[in-house]
């Protein structure tokens, strides 16, 4: 599909990439991996054509399609969600347009028999024809079955863009690519912007997406679910294996271990040859084989090494003296912003050890219980700080907060007391900045240098309680298992805000699930609460009873219910399963269908090869009435998800 044949380009003099070659076929799913500063982020740009190589040639169809999601983009839209998203059916629109414009023209006019008449019940009939080709009257549909996918609500899709976070945007941005089908889909670190959930959704539609995909991420899991090719790009070259990250690991250190070999044995060799040369060089007798030494080492191909960096974040949080067994008690918590209740209710119990995880969609409340538990909001309901308890709190947007002014040297020595200042360059080292980085200003740091920096600063205030509101964002993976390690030897209590399942992965025991304005309890860790959520596809309730798990849902408070309260809950979450339950079905349904309508639109596209189909007027009979069947489906399906949220707020 895609060959890209001898590729270079340089910036500031230094090559980016030297003579790269490699090739993208029709189905690959390929992650795009490497240091941060290698080139993932150039090469994409070139693929898109939003750069232009120095050398090399990119050979693709003139009629190549192109989906691309940058890790930033400026958003700016007074549309509301649902029309910001429906812009990429341009000529589905132009149609309906054009067939509205033809009807209203048509009824104003009695003159059957004219010529004119004919002129526009036959572009009227084209424009149609193209139209239902286009499958057009679906469009909506669609849009909002993606949507929904990655997070919105139904309500929410009628809303203004405006009325949306960055996080949210980014998200109706993946949703136009999604909905466009393009030949190539290149997304830039997508997971930045998504919760648990919608990450899911998004590797279930990638997985089977029948074009190429190529994703640049940190999200180890994410990657090992999707991609079946890695393509590394290290020190200016191309390096391709067949496999998922996790493989690719494995591959890369075998190669760099033949690699290492080859380079020690012609390392020895070459030793040889100048011992020779050396020993012989001012003998006459020798001369004409000295010269034959020296050529042999002018032409002789070096053997190169690709060395693995093992460079990471090095640390141990510092020992503090051990809490009560009740870290917090939180009893009625409530908050608002304005006339927008994010939390309503909140009661909850937090012991000494526990290691919790906070999930949800995001603007569901995570960051703001966050902030009130650190004292960083104002908040209705009280609090309640068990023997001996210090926080330590990294915030989501930390990076932002430290003083762009300072060297990275300053922003650690405002904050040190005592004989920890003689031990800044130290810690500075373990996180990464050393010699004359520890002299640059904060304003030219990186994101991931300035989310090192900020974990480093967290570090020289001991605690024994941290809330850490997404602290792998901007870290590599190995930084990430770095940091990961550390906090399972840290003895205290921990709060995680995060959407990395593989970074959540044995680090937590318990997970908090903000929905609805309310929190749940989930015992166990981040796939303890993934597979529980998993249990509400199935049919029969009582399957479910029998197969109860630790990670059963329970609201979190520190209040018993009553009986009548108790049961009136379980009736609602029964209720909930099973209308759950039928939207599953729905969405099987509307999949076999659309499989169904697209293997005869395959026949009845290839005449030559299908005579009996395209020549069978029940044929084209079964085709409308599956597009009739499938639209009554997907009505359906909108109608259960409405029903769906409506009994969710209620609950």
């Amino acid at each position: 599909m895609i060959v890209v044949t001898n590729l270079s380009i340089h910036f500031s003099g230094n090559y980016i990439f030297e003579g790269v070659s490699f090739k993208i076929n029709n189905n690959d799913k390929i992650g795009l991996v490497g240091k941060n500063g290698a080139g993932k982020t150039t090469l994409m740009r070139i693929l898109k054509g939003e750069l232009s190589p120095e050398n090399g040639e990119i050979a693709h169809p003139k009629d190549l399609t192109i989906g691309y999601l940058p890790q930033e983009i400026k958003l700016r839209s007074d549309r509301t969600i649902i029309e910001e998203t429906l812009r990429i059916f341009k000529e589905e629109l132009a149609l309906q347009k054009a067939i509205d414009t033809l009807n209203k023209k048509l009824s104003g006019r009695d003159d059957y028999g004219s010529e004119s008449y004919h002129e526009l019940v036959q572009k009227l009939a084209e424009a149609t024809e193209r139209f239902e080709l286009l499958d057009g009257s679906r469009i909506e549909v669609k849009a909002k079955k993606v949507l929904r996918g990655l997070g919105f609500m139904p309500e929410d899709v009628l809303k203004p863009m405006k009325e949306f976070g960055g996080g949210w945007q980014m998200r109706v941005e993946i949703a136009k690519i999604l909905l466009q089908k393009p030949d190539l889909i290149m997304l830039d670190e997508p997971t930045n912007h998504l919760d648990i959930q919608s990450i899911q959704w998004l590797e279930n539609y990638l997985k089977e997406y029948p074009g190429a995909v190529m994703i640049i991420s940190h999200d180890r899991t994410f990657l090992d679910n999707i991609t079946t090719r890695t393509i590394e790009v290290a020190n200016g070259k191309i390096y391709d294996y067949k496999g998922c990250f996790t493989e690719y690991e494995t591959m890369r250190r075998q190669r760099v271990e033949i690699e290492t070999a080859a380079f020690n044995n012609q390392q020895k060799q070459i030793a040889q040859i100048e011992r020779f040369i050396e020993r012989f060089r001012y003998k006459a007798t020798k001369a004409r084989q000295v010269q034959s030494k020296i050529k042999m080492l002018e032409k002789m191909d070096k053997e190169e090494i690709d060395k693995i960096d093992e460079s990471s974040i090095c640390f141990r949080f510092p020992h503090t003296i051990p809490t009560g067994k009740v870290v917090l008690e939180a009893s009625s918590i409530k908050k608002s912003y304005g006339d927008e209740e994010v939390l309503d209710d909140i009661s909850f119990f937090i012991n000494r050890g526990e290691r919790i995880a906070f999930i949800g969609r995001n603007g569901e409340g995570k960051t703001t219980l966050s902030r009130i538990i650190v004292g960083d909001l104002d908040y209705e309901g009280e609090l309640k700080y068990g023997h001996n308890v210090k926080t330590g709190y990294f915030a989501q947007n930390q990076d932002e907060l430290l003083d762009p002014k300072k060297t990275v040297f300053q922003t650690l020595d405002d904050v040190a007391v005592g004989d920890v200042r003689k031990q800044i360059r130290n810690i500075l080292g373990g996180f990464l900045f050393s010699g004359e980085d520890v002299n640059k200003k904060v304003k030219v740091l990186s994101g991931g240098e300035k989310s090192r920096l900020a974990i480093a600063k967290m570090l020289l205030s001991p605690a024994n309680f941290l809330v850490l509101d997404e602290p792998t964002n901007h870290l590599d993976m190995r930084s990430k298992d770095i940091l990961k390690n550390a906090l399972l030897q840290f003895k205290g209590t921990i709060i995680v805000v995060s959407h990395d399942r593989d970074f959540l992965d044995g680090l937590t025991n318990k997970i908090f699930e903000f929905k609805n304005k309310r929190v749940r309890e989930y015992l166990g860790d981040v796939y303890d609460y993934l597979e529980s959520r998993q249990l509400d596809k199935f049919d029969d309730l009582e399957i479910f009873e029998a197969n109860k798990i630790k990670s059963l849902k329970q609201p979190v408070t520190g209040h018993s219910q009553g009986k009548t309260e108790w049961e009136n809950r379980k009736k609602a979450e029964s209720e909930l399963r099973k209308l759950q339950n039928k939207i599953f079905r729905s969405e099987d349904k509307i999949e076999e269908l659309e499989k169904e309508l697209k293997t005869l639109e395959v026949q009845m596209s290839d005449p030559a090869n299908n005579p009996d189909v395209t020549n069978s007027s029940e044929v084209f009979d079964k085709y409308n009435n599956l597009k009739q069947e499938l639209n009554l489906e997907e009505k359906n399906w909108e109608r259960l998800n409405h029903e769906l949220e409506d009994k969710k707020n209620r609950l």
